[in-house]
C-alpha cells in the first residue's frame, strides 16, 4: 500500500515500518526500570484524576467532571505531571521512587509535544539534587544502548549520551550567549527587575513587547539565544535558574537570586527538569497564587490549589526529583523524527 501523512498509524504497512522504533521503546523502559530497582527505588503507579492538575501559568490540562455518590458533578482534571501524588509518598514514608506515568498536557503538539505523553518521574530523599544529574547520564546511556546506536540524535544535531555533561549556570549561559549579566536583572531577594532585563535585551537585539513579564522576557531569551546551541555533541545540564523561575525548587544557599532547579539538553532537546524540593508549605503556596493570578490575566482561568499536596510538604522530608520527557529520550536513541513516531498508539 502507498503511505501518505494521512495513512493511520495501524496500517499494517505504517505500523511495520513504526515496530521496530517501538521495540526499542519497550527496551529502554525495561532496563531504566531494572536500574532503578537495582538502586533500591520502587515502582509506583500514581493516580491520573487530580483536584489540581498543577499550578503553572502557562501549562494546560484536561477537565472533566467526576459524579460522586450524591449524583453531584465534581470537577477534576488529567494531571501534566505525577508530581504532587509522588510528592505525597514521600511524606507517606517512600524514600526512592520511580514512575512511568501518562500525563496529559492540552494546547501541546508537535515534533516534540503530543497532548498525552509518558513522563519518567523520581525521587530521592534525603540526597543533594546533582546526585539526579549523574542518573541522568546513565539513563541517557541505557536508552542508546538498548536502541543499538552510539549516539542520541534529533535532525541535523548529536550528542554522545556517555560523555561527561556540560554544567553550565543560566547566568552563565546569558552572559555567553547574550553578552549581560542576568543576574543584575534581579534585586537581591531574587525579585525580578523587569525594566533592568528590558533595558539588557534592548542593548542584546532581543526584541520584547510592551506588555512582557520579566518571565515573558526570560523564556524568548532563553528560546531564542540559549537552547537551540544546548546539547550538541553532549549534554547540556541547565543549572541554578532564577528564583522567579523555581517553580517547585528551593532557592540556593549561596544565592537567594537562585534556585536549586536544572534542565537537561540533548541535541537542542529538552529532556528533564529537576530540583531540589521545596518543602516550605507556606513559600508554595505563595508561588501558586502568583503563577495562577498569572494564568487568570493571560489566559482567563486558573486551577484551583491542591490543599493536601500542601499540607503534606509539611511531612515531606528534604529530597530531590526531577521528571524526564520519556517519548523524547527514546525519539533520541532510536533517531525517530518525533514523539508519536516512538508511541505505540497516538492520539487521535
Amino acid at each position: 500500500m502507498t503511505r501518505t501523512p494521512d495513512t493511520p498509524w495501524w496500517s499494517p504497512a505504517r505500523h511495520a515500518d513504526r515496530r521496530g522504533l517501538l521495540l526499542a521503546r519497550n527496551r529502554i523502559r525495561h532496563a531504566i526500570a531494572d536500574w532503578f530497582a537495582a538502586r533500591g527505588f520502587t515502582e509506583v503507579d500514581p493516580a491520573a484524576l487530580a483536584v489540581s492538575p498543577g499550578n503553572e501559568a502557562h501549562l494546560h490540562a484536561f477537565a472533566t467532571q467526576a459524579v460522586g455518590n450524591d449524583g453531584l458533578p465534581h470537577r477534576r482534571y488529567l494531571h501534566t505531571s505525577p508530581e504532587f501524588a509522588m510528592k505525597k509518598l514521600l511524606a507517606a514514608g517512600e524514600t526512592r521512587i520511580f514512575a512511568f506515568a501518562h500525563v496529559w498536557r492540552n494546547r501541546e503538539r508537535g515534533a516534540l509535544h503530543a497532548p498525552e505523553f509518558t513522563m519518567l518521574e523520581w525521587y530521592r530523599a534525603h540526597e543533594p539534587y546533582e546526585v539526579l544529574m549523574e542518573d541522568c547520564r546513565a539513563l541517557m546511556s541505557i536508552a542508546a544502548r538498548e536502541a543499538g546506536a552510539a549516539l542520541l540524535r534529533f535532525r541535523d544535531r548529536a550528542c554522545d549520551p556517555a560523555a561527561p555533561p556540560e554544567r553550565l549556570a543560566v547566568a552563565d549561559a546569558v552572559a555567553r550567549a547574550a553578552g549581560f549579566d542576568l543576574l543584575a536583572t534581579l534585586r537581591p531577594d531574587g525579585s525580578p527587575d523587569p525594566a533592568a532585563l528590558r533595558a539588557a535585551l534592548a542593548r542584546a537585539g532581543v526584541r520584547t513587547a510592551p506588555g512582557d513579564t520579566w518571565s515573558d522576557m526570560f523564556s524568548r531569551l532563553l528560546g531564542e539565544r540559549i537552547e537551540p546551541a544546548l546539547g550538541t555533541g553532549r549534554a547540556t545540564i541547565l543549572d541554578r535558574y532564577p528564583a522567579a523561575e523555581a517553580a517547585l525548587a528551593r532557592r540556593a544557599a549561596d544565592d537567594p537570586r537562585v534556585s536549586e532547579r536544572f534542565e537537561l539538553y540533548a541535541c537542542g532537546v529538552e529532556l528533564a527538569n529537576g530540583f531540589g524540593e521545596l518543602t516550605d508549605a507556606a513559600e508554595q503556596r505563595r508561588r501558586f497564587e502568583a503563577e495562577m493570578d498569572e494564568k487568570q490575566r493571560v489566559h482567563g482561568e486558573r486551577y484551583p490549589l491542591d490543599e493536601d499536596f500542601l499540607r503534606a510538604l509539611s511531612a515531606m522530608p528534604p529530597a530531590s526529583g526531577i521528571a524526564l520527557g520519556f517519548d523524547r529520550l527514546v525519539m533520541l536513541a532510536t533517531g525517530a523524527p518525533s514523539v508519536e513516531a516512538v508511541m505505540w498508539s497516538p492520539v487521535p
